[in-house]
């Protein structure tokens, strides 16, 4: 037996219990990983109050980093011992979970393994949105909202590297020194933030813009673009976008508008090496910082949901069994 958090009915941070499991079992393809930490994220703060579909009794968890104890059968490139992480795995509020080989993220030397469990999900989100939502270019000008938030400090990082100029959004002064120390050229805040980015392009508009806020953002984002330019809606913290009139996009100046996800830009073992062994090495090599705001024992996931849901915290928000 091994210990899990268990919601056994949809509701508040109090339905998650640690409570005694079995052991999974490893399959074929798959690999049994001595849990490290795990990642928590907001959607399962929606899987636990039941806006999400999933069945009770529910173990949450997907991102997760630890040390492989088993590997099934059929599993290549895999042993005992190494040191994995995961964006898609299943139930890693526990001390053990099961993960799909080729849904496994190699850690590399120099990288710890709390680091590694921050950095899946929003590593490879910030991979995909600069290199394969938009190809950002040296030169370039992006508006990214958020720029505090655990995509937006590691966006700000990598798009200094390819050299953009970078205009950020933040809604306090602790919020706006975090994107300032990540090296945000521009920081604003949200009131009136396309007039201030027109004025800082001289006019012209952004290259591209990156919102993860959506509702609230979303109009003025618009009208933040350059003829020709681009919209990467990747979320909708304030909610989402109303129905929009492909017209406006016209209108705009022949822009382009895209609503990604990270599922569809990890379609193969190779697309997830390509874009983890990257992001991995940056954080193992110094040129990345990661930021961990907080880290709660396993037993107390229902404190670690209080935090995310209050808006306690910035950086990464950890478990560790």
């Amino acid at each position: 037996m091994i210990n899990a958090i268990v919601a056994r009915e949809a509701g508040g941070p109090e339905v998650l219990s640690l409570t005694e499991v079995e052991k999974p079992q490893v399959g074929p393809g798959q690999l049994l990983v001595k849990v490290a930490a795990t990642g928590v994220n907001f959607i399962e703060t929606y899987q636990r109050r039941g806006i999400y579909n999933v069945p009770f009794p529910f173990t949450p968890g997907e991102e997760a980093s630890g040390t492989v104890e088993e590997v099934g059968g059929g599993v290549e490139g895999f042993a005992v011992g190494d040191r994995v992480a995961t964006a898609e795995g299943r139930r890693a509020y526990s001390e053990y979970m099961v993960v799909d080989a080729e849904k496994a993220l190699p850690v590399p030397e120099g990288l710890d393994l709390e680091t590694a469990a921050a950095l899946p999900l929003q590593g490879m989100t910030a991979h995909y949105l600069i290199n394969s939502s938009f190809r950002v270019e040296p030169g370039q000008t992006v508006l990214l909202h958020a720029g505090a938030g655990g995509v937006g400090l590691l966006l700000i990082q990598l798009l200094k590297a390819k050299g953009a100029r970078v205009i950020t959004t933040v809604s306090t002064d602790e919020k706006a020194a975090l994107a300032e120390g990540a090296g945000a050229d521009h920081v604003i805040r949200y009131s009136g933030f396309s007039e201030q980015v027109r004025d800082l392009t001289n006019g012209a508009g952004v290259d591209v813009a990156y919102d993860g806020v959506g509702r609230d953002t979303f109009d003025g984002s618009l009208a933040c673009l350059r003829v020709r330019g681009y919209l990467v809606l990747f979320g909708a913290a304030s909610g989402p976008v109303p129905p929009v009139d492909p017209q406006r996009l016209n209108a705009g100046g022949s822009l382009f508008l895209t609503r990604p996800t990270l599922k569809h830009h990890l379609l193969n073992p190779q697309e997830r090496l390509w874009r983890s062994s990257e992001i991995f090495s940056a954080a193992a090599e110094g040129s990345l910082a990661v930021r961990i705001g907080a880290t709660f024992p396993l037993a107390d996931a229902a404190d670690a949901h209080r935090a995310l849901e209050g808006r306690a915290t910035t950086g990464k928000v950890l478990l560790v069994p």
